[in-house]
């Protein structure tokens, strides 16, 4: 299909998400659809996380996008940076629309407010949100 993908490569993107999450699963599933690059993608429970450097508060709270040159982000940052990084000029755009003050505050705000409620959202009947 010609899809790029994150998973070769020693310096490859990480993304780290909850998979006890119904509705973090159904949003990784769209990018896999929806996006022409996907980085790795794991869920925290199968993830060393002393090893990525990160903590169980981190991961339960929201998604990680790790990568080389000590890349670090979280929430809706890791989402415009991921949205950055697509090959599609308007997915890009998108991403570098998000990353821009004051955009990128509502896109935190409201990524804060899913993050929150995302138990309540259709499908999402188990959340490992301890």
């Amino acid at each position: 299909m010609g899809r790029e993908s994150g998973e070769s490569g020693e310096n490859r993107v990480l993304l780290v998400f909850d998979g006890d999450c119904a509705f973090c699963q159904t949003c990784v599933n769209a990018g896999h659809r929806f996006l022409p690059y996907m980085p790795a993608v794991r869920a925290w429970q199968g993830l060393d996380l002393g090893a990525a450097g990160l903590t169980r508060e981190e991961v339960t709270t929201s998604v990680q996008l790790l990568g080389p040159d000590g890349l670090r982000a979280h929430g809706a940052r890791a989402v415009a940076l991921l949205l950055a990084l697509q090959p599609v000029v308007a997915w890009r755009a998108a991403g570098r629309v998000m990353l821009t003050p004051p955009v990128s505050w509502l896109a935190e705000a409201g990524y804060r407010l899913v993050s929150r409620y995302r138990h309540l959202l259709p499908g999402s009947t188990t959340c490992g949100t301890s």
